[in-house]
């Protein structure tokens, strides 16, 4: 077996084209193979392998929490305020006025959210809302009155990578406030 000892290996017809495939290590080797479409000298990254398998450059994920309760009607649908950002890989999640996941890659997107209601709620409604209007939602009856509860969403989603968002809102009956440990973290499964 032979080792060819060049650091790019190129596929396309000129080494100026945009739509040239490239795999490359970095001018510096860091133990990565990198993987990069357009012009062979200056490629864009678009993913590259480690010693942990193959990672996507640009893959956004997510999660954000809410740092204290948000103000709530009983019975009203109320956006959560999502204030307190654990990560944000792609800086796609608007943590300071919408509160909204707004991804630039377009894929499919594993979303997932968490509110916990204080102990005089007896039920709550959880929705995930795409480009403003009710998406999935989940209601949870008979909660324990007297007791902190939890709920949990969870949906596979479809997103354009342009226009497409996300946001979390609950609505719970015989409470004041939506708990302050509201969660939604996401991630894309598969570009498209």
């Amino acid at each position: 077996m032979s080792t060819v000892k060049s650091k790019k290996l190129q596929v396309g017809t000129d080494a100026t084209s945009s739509n040239n495939f490239t795999i490359y290590q970095p001018a510096t080797p860091d133990g990565t193979l990198r993987i990069g479409v357009g012009n062979a000298d200056s490629p864009t990254e678009v993913g590259r392998f480690n010693s942990n398998g193959y990672v996507a450059t640009n893959a956004p994920a997510f999660s954000a929490t809410s740092s204290a309760n948000t103000p709530a009607s009983s019975g009203v649908l109320t956006k959560l305020i999502l204030d307190t950002e654990q990560f944000d890989t792609n800086s796609n999640f608007d943590n300071t006025t919408n509160y909204r996941f707004t991804p630039t890659v377009a894929g499919y997107y594993q979303i997932n959210g968490i509110v916990i209601t204080p102990s005089n709620a007896d039920s709550t409604t959880i929705v995930i809302y795409k480009n403003g209007s009710h998406y999935v939602s989940t209601v949870a009856f008979h909660a324990t009155i007297g007791v902190t509860n939890r709920y949990n969403i969870s949906v596979l989603l479809y997103l354009n990578g342009s226009t497409d968002y996300i946001e979390l809102y609950a609505a719970q009956y015989g409470g004041t406030v939506l708990g302050a440990g509201a969660t939604m973290n996401g991630i894309l499964i598969k570009a498209t």
